[in-house]
């Protein structure tokens, strides 16, 4: 499949304690963030840049995208080789450096993906198909930071 895609948002900060951002401490970081068609997502700062820690920050939000794409490229990429995955989680983890100056970045993502094929025969096509995932993940092929991966394959016990 060829194609240009667009997706659309609207963020609205909703942290006004009424006085806007009279100062550094005197407005909430919340913003609203809608999709049509879809729920709210309520997300905020990241606690250390005064954000509510019950919602999603950018940080966490940025690691997901990169966590889900390449959960649904390995699922397809599994598909295309005849391998059966009956189970997926991802322990996934993102270190962000400051530099002192307000700002800072990724400087790394690592997803440790636990997959359950159906039968012992796939392991091997299975642990290959992380390498093709990787390719056709669109978040990780827009960052510039690297996208480690650090699977283990179990096999289902009957």
């Amino acid at each position: 499949m060829n194609g240009e895609h667009t997706y659309r948002l609207r963020a609205q900060w909703t942290g006004d304690r009424g006085t806007g951002t009279s100062g550094y401490r005197d407005y909430d970081r919340s913003v609203t963030i809608d999709v049509e068609g879809k729920p709210s997502l309520l997300a905020s700062a990241d606690v250390p840049f005064r954000g509510d820690p019950e919602r999603w920050n950018p940080e966490d939000l940025l690691l997901a995208s990169l966590s889900e794409c390449h959960l649904l490229s390995y699922l397809y990429a599994c598909v295309k080789v005849g391998v059966v995955v009956v189970g997926y989680e991802d322990d996934a983890t993102a270190t962000l450096v400051e530099d002192g100056k307000g700002g800072g970045a990724f400087t790394e993502v690592t997803l440790r993906p636990r997959v359950t094929v159906s039968e012992a025969s796939m392991t091997d096509a299975a642990a290959a198909a992380h390498a093709q995932a990787r390719e056709w993940c669109f978040i990780a092929n827009s960052v510039n930071f690297p996208v480690r991966h650090e699977p283990t394959i179990l096999v289902a016990t009957p």
